[in-house]
């Protein structure tokens, strides 16, 4: 009897789901039959979604670790990594010169400034018609290619209004036509004599460059010592369709955004280090003002030799050492106390300053002792060395409201949260940034931080979760805090700022996916000369990522494809000058670090690369440094030296093979359903449910 009535218990529950799942049915259903009130509605629909799924699947960009460089990342998506240079192979390969092409294709990208460059040298106004007549016959070419796979709906929708009539007679009619070729060219000889010659040729460009890349997706490191990260957030945000996988240093001023103090002393240090603050005063106006009184009147006698900044001279160099040199000792300071927050965290070794003899002004690692390069210590306390100054507390205080009352700082963060995620399973490839922590044997290391072990994608979506509980979750007030008798952990509070904390220990924790090292050496790197102590040993994971076998054991922890999938990811540059390979594991992972960072390109011996997933297959965009646009267009030189081939499918992919596909699988099916309800009487047509 026992087991019988197990199985009637049983029995009504899943009749009770089953007729929960009805009733959401039927409810969808009706909210669907507002946007599709009659069966005709909702079939034209269906039949257009289908007709969508048999054509040529998109084409995707992937770039990463852009580090703040916006002219360099700026050239890489008007070519989109050397699909522009090759439509305008296809149209003209056969009868323009490679000069002739290379012009047409710096004209796509920058046709501002090459047109002025090019009416320069030709004054006569008959002369600029022709130029204008031809070049605009040109680009109608290209974009006709760029064109093909979409909808005539959707290139509609990437037309400016002004232009969008005449741009789509141009690029749908064949001019081969007799019927239809006075036509054609009277459209354009027409927006010559009217004075929109030039403006719509500039329209052409755009288009290009907007068909050239269907969807883009960023693989992290917007931020880093770069000056103009919040230009790149500023035209990601314009992008027509974008994903992120989150970097570390994306993930350093999420944290910063979000009011963590470790996380703003990095910010800050980096910028400070590299003599770069275009982007925290000009781009997000944060004042640093506080930090400069403080810190010229507290190092005023002190030469900070260990601070002068790196790169090009700046604002006052003298001004900067002092500040760099303040923000330093502010963060060995918040991150000793965030880590005795965190003991899970397992980080007791980078608590530098409790490791200093400060009599002798040495420190002792791993039973050596070390001289420190620095002896002007004027913040801290030999007895409590992690103690904040009242003056550190007041600078600090005014520094995280500066963070977080910035309107282009939120905006920027609040974007990043909302496009991206630790990691992206994307069309059976697997994206993330930096790496999958694991062992020396290929097995997944449980991080322990969140209350019990977690490997994997277990791992990577608690990170995730924290991250955003440390910036979305809402600040205490002080009279909750009161109603809680001062008990933070019954509130919000004590998951938020735990959630911060994970931002950090994303940046520099040895179990980081987004840092992949076992230690970060700032305070080696500043204050102990031997370079032995500056090694920051990588994760075991870039050791095996060459390997196929345990590329496909990532691959399936992840629920991607391990079959035909890919990693696809960045963080570490690829060193080309030592024979190291971009495509690895068999052609199963690319490492695509982007290589726009100066510093990182004499030693690679590259600019680095970026990718393209389109309907034919993957190709590899190798790249050389980017001077200027004013170079590029005076040249004609592009950032691209090759569009390399690196797998071909074995057909021509469709939409209906992508994730996109299978959503609009799924609303296909939604839509025959709505139409079974309107046949079967179900649903009435022509009317609308109100709730």
């Amino acid at each position: 009897m026992p087991h019988r009535e197990r199985s009637y218990s049983s029995a009504v529950r899943v009749s009770t789901q089953e007729e929960e799942m009805q009733k959401q049915k039927a409810k969808y259903l009706k909210i669907l039959s507002q946007q599709y009130p009659t069966l005709e509605t909702a079939a034209c629909e269906a039949i257009n979604l289908r007709a969508i799924l048999g054509l040529p699947k998109g084409t995707e960009q992937y770039v990463s670790d852009l580090h703040g460089a916006f002219y360099s990342f700026d050239h890489t998506l008007r070519n989109a990594s050397g699909v522009v240079r090759f439509k305008i192979e296809q149209a003209f390969g056969m009868t323009l010169s490679e000069s002739e092409r290379a012009e047409l294709g710096m004209l796509v990208y920058y046709p501002e400034q090459k047109m002025r460059l090019i009416f320069q040298a030709m004054p006569e106004v008959a002369a600029r018609d022709d130029w204008l007549a031809v070049n605009i016959y040109r680009l109608v070419m290209v974009a006709r290619l760029a064109a093909s796979k979409y909808t005539r709906s959707k290139v509609t929708k990437a037309l400016p209004k002004q232009f969008s009539y005449m741009i789509n007679e141009l690029i749908h009619e064949q001019e081969t036509d007799p019927d239809k070729r006075t036509y054609y060219t009277s459209i354009i000889r027409e927006a010559i004599d009217l004075g929109q010659g030039a403006s719509l040729l500039v329209a052409l460009c755009r288009l290009i460059q907007r068909l050239a890349v269907d969807h883009l997706h960023v693989l992290g490191d917007v931020y880093d010592r770069g000056s103009m990260a919040h230009r790149i957030m500023d035209t990601l945000m314009h992008f027509h369709s974008i994903d992120v996988a989150w970097g570390n240093h994306d993930m350093l001023w999420m944290g910063a955004a979000a009011g963590s103090l470790a996380c703003i002393c990095n910010v800050l240090r980096i910028s400070l280090r590299y003599n770069n603050l275009d982007t925290i005063e000009n781009g997000y106006g944060i004042s640093l003002l506080p930090l400069a009184t403080f810190a010229m009147e507290t190092y005023a006698d002190d030469p900070c030799e260990q601070f002068i900044p790196k790169g090009e001279k700046g604002m006052n160099q003298r001004l900067v050492s002092q500040l760099h040199k303040a923000i330093a000792v502010m963060q060995f300071k918040v991150e000793s106390t965030l880590i005795d927050r965190n003991p899970s965290f397992d980080m007791a070794d980078r608590q530098s300053l409790r490791m200093v003899d400060w009599e002798n002004y040495t420190i002792t690692i791993d039973g050596q002792t070390y001289p420190l390069k620095d002896k002007v210590w004027p913040t801290v306390d030999p007895a409590n060395p992690t103690a904040l100054s009242e003056a550190e507390i007041k600078v600090l205080q005014r520094l995280r409201y500066s963070f977080q009352s910035s309107p282009g700082l939120q905006e920027h963060i609040r974007f990043l949260f909302q496009v991206g995620s630790i990691y992206l399973v994307k069309n059976g490839d697997l994206l993330f940034h930096g790496c999958i922590p694991v062992n020396a044997d290929g097995t997944l290391i449980p991080n322990r931080i969140f209350g019990k072990p977690l490997v994997g994608v277990a791992q990577l979506d608690a990170f995730d979760k924290a991250a955003r509980d440390g910036y979305f979750l809402p600040e205490i007030t002080p009279i909750e805090l009161a109603a809680h008798e001062g008990d933070q952990s019954t509130s919000g509070h004590a998951r938020k700022q735990f959630g911060q904390d994970v931002a950090w220990y994303l940046w520099a924790g040895p179990v980081s996916p987004l840092f992949g090292r076992s230690k970060m050496a700032t305070f080696e790197r500043y204050f102990i000369e031997d370079k032995a102590q500056w090694k920051e040993p990588g994760n075991a994971y870039y050791k095996l990522r060459e390997d196929e076998e345990f590329v496909k054991k990532i691959l399936a922890e992840f629920d991607a494809d391990v079959t035909h999938g890919h990693i696809i990811n960045g963080h570490v540059p690829v060193r080309a000058k030592d024979g190291e390979m971009p495509v690895k594991a068999n052609g199963r992972l690319i490492a695509i670090d982007g290589g726009y960072c100066e510093a990182y390109q004499g030693e690679t011996g590259t600019a680095g690369y970026t990718l393209i997933n389109d309907s034919h297959g993957l190709k590899l965009a190798i790249h050389r440094p980017f001077s200027s646009r004013h170079h590029a267009v005076d040249t004609n030189e592009d950032m691209v030296t090759e569009l390399k081939i690196i797998e071909k499918w074995s057909h021509r992919l469709r939409v209906a093979e992508t994730d996109t596909g299978i959503r609009l699988k799924e609303r296909v099916q939604d839509l025959k359903d709505l139409m079974d309800a309107y046949r079967a009487g179900d649903l009435a047509e022509g009317t609308y449910f109100n709730g």
